[in-house]
């Protein structure tokens, strides 16, 4: 997911109900979340993956990896460790921030399982992953990349079936039988929808919270919002589609983590495929447009993925917040039972009331010298894994930064 510091919620709470609207026609695959397109761990569109490959983000080179009559996403791209370091190792960033010209010690040339646009790495099913595994070491070798990531691959996932959680731990095991590092990834950011509304929802929390976001909800009344579905003719638009890739840009340059840039073409043939289930947000204030969220709802779920904003008028309005309530009531009258609200900032996302579900990535350090300094660090490099488990031992208060998404 992007991310953005002000990502306000949308929902009925009392007298500042948002009427989220209802799906013309819903027909989904519910509780088959295994094997789209002949891959597992697929939680949104397949045609996503197709998008990434044929629309590479800037600089990323998008591939194919062949084994036994598969085909597994992947790409190669620069890596900065310092984009994962944890917030304790501040002291890291700001040394490498003195001297920026060490920072090519810590970026290296990698070749990562998966895509971007998708929330977990997503393989075939096969008997054994040693000859995926082969397969990746050898295209590494043969592309000059000094890593290998298998990134996000589930750990015992909810939003899963039994089926594809057990080939997630079989391959990580496989993995570290052939020398790789598993390693704790991203907190994935999700709401089960198992109330009735959101003042339900909202009943959970303190009090205190509750009054704040019945405040915030009020002060974003003014807001008007409006759904299209992607495909709408509005899309095919360059003037708007411009204007939308700019706010996407907007949200980008102010997010803390900088990996992955998407292109204008992604964003062309996001919106403009009608057949995926995505719809588009559109928040106004007198008129004008100041933000959007793009959503798919795919099963039973509604997946939260990219924003776009205009500062600091997004952020006046709580939009981050609002945004949350409303994707949340459009699950509710939709009968979904799930909000995916992606990765990052799993502070800020805890205090709106989700719950997470942890991934591991497989790390292949092919450099047998770099592998020796890297491997006592890698507590440094499990940032959600390590505040998650300072929160559930009581040791950070759940409260931060209003962040991003």
């Amino acid at each position: 997911m992007l991310t953005d510091t002000t990502k306000p919620s949308k929902a009925g709470l009392g007298e500042v109900s948002i009427e989220a609207p209802r799906l013309d026609s819903f027909v989904g695959r519910q509780n088959e979340p295994i094997e789209q397109g002949g891959l597992l761990n697929v939680v949104e569109p397949p045609y996503l993956i197709d998008t990434f490959l044929n629309n590479p983000p800037l600089d990323f080179a998008s591939m194919q990896i062949a084994v036994e009559n598969t085909e597994t996403p992947a790409f190669l791209a620069m890596f900065d460790l310092l984009t994962t370091l944890d917030d304790d190792a501040q002291n890291v960033r700001e040394f490498f921030s003195r001297f920026p010209f060490l920072r090519r010690f810590v970026r290296f040339p990698t070749l990562f399982v998966g895509t971007t646009a998708t929330e977990y790495a997503n393989y075939p099913s096969l008997t054994n992953y040693g000859s995926l595994i082969d397969a990746l070491l050898k295209e590494a070798r043969q592309r000059g990349a000094q890593l290998v990531i298998i990134k996000d691959v589930p750990e015992r996932s909810p939003l899963l079936s039994e089926a594809e959680n057990e080939k997630a731990s079989q391959l990580l095991r496989e993995c570290v039988d052939a020398g790789g590092l598993s390693v704790a990834g991203q907190a994935l950011a999700y709401v089960p929808i198992d109330f009735n509304n959101t003042d339900e929802f909202l009943a959970r929390m303190s009090k205190t919270r509750r009054k704040e976001f019945r405040k915030k909800l009020k002060d974003s009344a003014h807001v008007q919002i409006e759904e299209l579905q992607c495909g709408n003719p509005k899309f095919s638009d360059p003037a708007f589609l411009e204007l939308m890739y700019q706010m996407y840009e907007n949200v980008f340059q102010q997010s803390e983590i900088h990996f992955d840039v998407l292109s204008r073409s992604f964003f062309h043939d996001l919106l403009t495929n009608a057949d995926g289930g995505g719809r588009v947000f559109l928040y106004k204030v007198d008129g004008r447009l100041i933000g959007y969220n793009i959503c798919f709802v795919i099963g039973d779920r509604l997946v939260d993925k990219y924003v776009g904003f205009i500062y600091p008028d997004a952020r006046n309005a709580n939009l981050y917040f609002l945004s949350w309530f409303y994707n949340l009531e459009f699950a509710i009258k939709n009968n979904l039972k799930f909000y995916i609200a992606g990765w990052t900032d799993p502070k800020v996302k805890a205090a709106l009331g989700a719950k997470f579900t942890l991934t591991r990535h497989a790390v292949f350090i092919r450099n047998p010298i770099l592998r020796r300094i890297l491997k006592p660090l890698q507590p440094l490099f499990e940032s959600d894994q390590n505040f998650l488990d300072e929160c559930s031992s009581g040791s950070k208060n759940e409260n931060g930064s209003r962040g991003k998404k």
